[in-house]
């Protein structure tokens, strides 16, 4: 390579290492005018495309990349990157074991491979990418992290928390390494990390930053039982994401009443015994949905698939519907028009990368409530468990929660009244599918009625599911298995029922959202 054309390709990763994009630009177009066959080139700009989330774009630099260099085990990684956030799962998944075929793997490479793994829901394969990865560059507080949170997922807390430290002690300020850890462990009066927290909340300028911080205080402040700094603390982190949320009450209305529509104008379609019976496990968050997935994968012919978002992009590929959304009013009132039974197969068909082979699977996206009648008709034998909750408490166990914040679906969460105003209109489109779907493939399950009488619910969720009765499904605290969800450590415990009734302690400071309740004619006493 000649001297200039290194030293530019140099800078260019330099400058894309201290996010200094501009100039890492500049220097990636002038070393591909000086060689326009510079696969290096490609690839940096790929890079800095994908940091800017456009990875249409970014996923054309890496095949110009690989078209000059097969094989070559970081662009494969990369290129992997991007399909994921593409939703190309498949693609994903065959690039990212193809440079794991690698030698001399950088850490970054690695780590990449991991993160992949990871976001495709198989955490016991992407551990070891990330061990690897913190190897080769301990000092990295990104790769601690990212092994930190899947040391987490697999149930080692012990280890997890060592991690998370040694990633705070390199970078003091790390908000998602402050956050994770918090929320893993049970802050006491002997040993908390609220002072630091609280300092280092005030110099924060970002509103994702304050989100994570935020959200630790208010975990923080709750397990010493200071319940009125709990919902002080979760205000004052969602209070910039509530500035700049995208929340608009008339369309989120017409996507609830485009998805009561699909169920009003449900038919049952024939053939039941034609297509394989994926077990669908839906509600709002924080409602028991993974204690649900842990009693019926802990069968021995079930496993879980974590939350897939393959029934959703199959359906928004179905109708070819021009919004940027995968869920919305529009994708749901067009699904009138698609082949159920070809949904159904291609769902099929992208799971299986997940499950394998398995007898029987779970998914238990939440959010899968909105296509219950679509599920029905694509897959005529799947069945569909909804959890329910007390309003009060599934209102506070979702404001209390801390989404990812690139899915704007969980916007709701940054306001009290808007979570109350989507509990409302949840609960009146789960009537619609109680009156309007089969209820041999459709059920719902009261979290309350799991804790106070787990062996009935969990005998009934499982013959609902044409299983034969296991004990161990009543052992769902020994499942091995990872769990990707904020649930990781409490689904690790025998069953408790100290979250039953918590909205009474927080009643005063709920009321706004208790009184938009009221007025929907929503019981929650």
């Amino acid at each position: 390579m000649p001297q200039r054309e290194e030293k530019l390709l140099e800078d260019a990763a330099i400058k894309l290492g201290q996010r200094n994009y501009r100039e890492a630009h500049a220097a990636c177009l002038e070393a591909l005018r000086l060689n326009p066959r510079s696969a290096q080139g490609f690839y940096l700009l790929g890079v800095l495309t994908a940091d800017h989330t456009n990875h249409t774009k970014a996923l054309e630099l890496f095949d110009r990349a690989l078209a000059l260099s097969p094989a070559n085990a970081i662009y494969l990684a990369e290129r992997a990157r991007s399909r994921i956030a593409l939703f190309d799962r498949e693609g994903a998944l065959e690039d990212a074991r193809a440079a794991a075929t690698g030698e001399r793997l950088s850490a970054r490479t690695l780590d990449t491979i991991g993160v992949v793994h990871s976001r495709i829901g198989l955490h016991s394969d992407a551990t070891p990418f990330f061990q690897r990865a913190v190897e080769k560059e301990p000092g990295n507080p990104s790769f601690l992290y990212n092994l930190g949170s899947a040391l987490q997922f697999e149930g080692s807390f012990g280890k997890a928390e060592m991690i998370f430290r040694k990633a705070l002690s390199i970078e003091p300020g790390n908000v998602r390494a402050w956050s994770s850890l918090v929320l893993m462990l049970r802050q006491t009066k002997e040993r908390n990390d609220i002072a630091t927290l609280e300092t280092l909340f005030s110099k924060l300028t970002e509103a994702d930053d304050k989100l994570h911080i935020g959200h630790a205080l208010a975990k923080a402040n709750e397990d010493l039982g200071n319940t009125r700094d709990t919902m002080k603390w979760l205000s004052e982190a969602k209070a910039l994401k509530r500035m700049s949320a995208s929340h608009d009450a008339s369309e989120i209305d017409a996507l609830f009443a485009a998805a009561a529509e699909t169920v009003r104008s449900f038919e049952s379609p024939a053939g039941l015994t034609a297509t394989a019976a994926p077990i669908f496990v839906v509600g709002l968050p924080r409602t028991g949905t993974t204690l649900v997935d842990r009693i019926l994968s802990s069968h021995d012919q079930v496993i879980s698939a974590g939350e897939l978002s393959d029934f959703a992009l199959e359906t928004k590929r179905a109708t070819g519907t021009p919004s940027s959304f995968v869920l919305d009013a529009d994708t749901l009132c067009a699904a009138a028009g698609i082949d159920p039974a070809a949904v159904g197969k291609s769902y099929l068909a992208r799971a299986s990368h997940v499950v394998g082979a398995a007898p029987r699977f779970v998914d238990k996206m939440p959010l899968n409530f909105f296509y219950a009648a679509l599920i029905l008709r694509a897959l005529p034998n799947a069945r569909i468990i909804c959890l329910r909750r007390n309003p009060a408490d599934s209102i506070l166990s979702n404001y209390r929660q801390l989404f990812a914040t690139s899915f704007t679906y969980y916007a709701y969460a940054y306001d009290l009244e808007w979570t109350a105003a989507f509990y409302a209109r949840f609960d009146a489109l789960i009537a619609a599918c109680r009156e309007h779907l089969p209820a041999d493939r459709f059920t719902e399950v009261a979290y309350e009625d799991l804790v106070s009488n787990l062996q009935n619910e969990a005998r009934r969720l499982v013959a609902f599911c044409d299983l034969d009765w296991q004990e161990q499904c009543l052992a769902f605290h020994e499942n091995a298995a990872p769990v990707a969800t904020a649930s990781s450590s409490q689904v690790r415990q025998p069953l408790y029922s100290t979250s039953m009734n918590r909205w009474q302690r927080y009643r005063e400071s709920l009321q706004p959202a208790l009184d938009v309740l009221t007025a929907r004619g929503v019981p929650f006493e």
